[in-house]
């Protein structure tokens, strides 16, 4: 079997003006997608998403100049595909797709799922995986803030164990403080803290001093973890945070090689690594997991755009040594799901990974005509 042809779909969905969500400084007007697809001269073929921050053109280019080292290869070679360089998006994220793609097609040649594929010898893997409602993302501190607890509770009814919100809208444009945020936390904490786990993403935007009071609050309030609270590039302040608090403090869904991980991993400055198989690819993802598994440290993926991205970090959850919970993104609209022909079971908070080969799901077969690419980047940046 040869590889024939490798392709990429880039694919949109304008959000309506009511579900535009905001974050930071920035308004999110519309979903994007970037979509490997690897043909064999045995008409089998393989997909794979790559995380769209890459820029779908750009990784599209990135894929087209790769392409030519891949093809008239045959796919079941173990070192097929390119490496990620860690210089991040779009080569990396391009590098990302295609790997998902082979390792869809190795699956669909062996007739087994990627997830038992992607195992040691003799582990069996996860047949569903619990996943985390992903939003808080929508909050605006100027208008009604408490919609985030509404929004929690609603994840709570319909199913979810678990919850991750984000800090809101710039804090200067409402004079928030870290006080004032906390009380907000609390207000979450006493809605759905029975019910759920509760997570909480900074974005890198605070500073060590406001991380350190966040985080003992959510010590003291037993929330799951503290992700990215300040600038990933600084390890000793991670590591001053997590020898802080009994909270873990974790990161690293930017990064895309093992060796980016190991200064964090040797100075204790992650607790949990976050590696996301649409950034750095299945393969170096489990590299990334099984090295962060030697420092007793777990791995949860970072996941935030497409349903077959979703699948490909899916897999890599379930071939964990000690999978826990896997990111769905609670904002990303119709293209999210509906890129694929059949979306997989989620019910009571559970992801049910399909029997069939491969990553278990095929395209919607009128794709690109659904979801035609819209020219501009995810975000538009806003001034108040």
């Amino acid at each position: 079997m040869k590889i024939t042809k490798i392709r990429t779909l880039c694919l949109s969905r304008p959000h309506e003006p009511e579900r535009q969500w905001r974050t930071a400084t920035f308004l999110v007007p519309k979903a994007d997608a970037a979509v490997v697809v690897i043909d064999t001269d045995e008409g089998l073929r393989g997909i794979g998403e790559a995380c769209a921050y890459g820029d779908p053109p750009r990784i599209r280019a990135e894929v087209e100049r790769l392409a030519p080292g891949l093809l008239g290869r045959d796919p079941r070679e173990t070192d097929l595909a390119p490496r990620p360089v860690g210089l991040n998006a779009p080569v990396d994220t391009a590098v990302a797709g295609i790997d998902a793609a082979l390792w869809d097609l190795r699956g669909r040649l062996a007739k087994r799922p990627v997830a038992e594929l992607l195992a040691l010898p003799g582990q069996q893997p996860l047949h569903r995986v619990r996943l985390y409602a992903s939003g808080g993302v929508n909050y605006d501190w100027e208008n009604r803030p408490e919609s985030v607890v509404d929004e929690a509770v609603g994840y709570a009814e319909a199913g979810f164990t678990a919850f991750k919100m984000r800090i809101g809208t710039h804090w200067e444009w409402a004079g928030v403080t870290v006080p004032r945020f906390i009380a907000l936390l609390r207000q979450v904490t006493e809605a759905v803290g029975k019910r759920m786990e509760l997570m909480l993403d900074g974005n890198q935007r605070l500073s060590e001093a406001q991380a350190l009071q966040v985080a003992q609050a959510l010590d003291e309030m037993g929330w799951t973890w503290f992700e990215e609270p300040i600038p990933q590039t600084d390890v000793e302040g991670y590591a001053r945070l997590n020898a802080a608090v009994k909270l873990p403090v974790t990161g690293g869904e930017q990064y895309t090689t093992v060796e980016q991980f190991e200064p964090y991993l040797a100075a204790r400055a992650y607790a949990i690594v976050q590696a996301d198989g649409g950034w750095c690819g299945l393969t170096e993802g489990m590299r990334i997991a099984r090295r962060a598994w030697e420092f007793g440290v777990p791995m949860c993926p970072h996941n935030w755009h497409n349903g077959l991205m979703t699948m490909a970090n899916a897999h890599l959850v379930a071939a964990l040594p000690f999978p826990k919970v896997l990111e769905v993104n609670m904002f990303q609209g119709p293209l999210q799901w509906q890129m694929l022909r059949q979306p997989p079971r989620i019910k009571d908070g559970y992801l049910e990974l399909p029997a069939g080969p491969g990553l278990g799901v095929e395209l919607a077969e009128d794709v690109e005509e659904r979801f035609p690419y819209v020219e501009g980047p995810w975000g538009v940046k806003v001034e108040r």
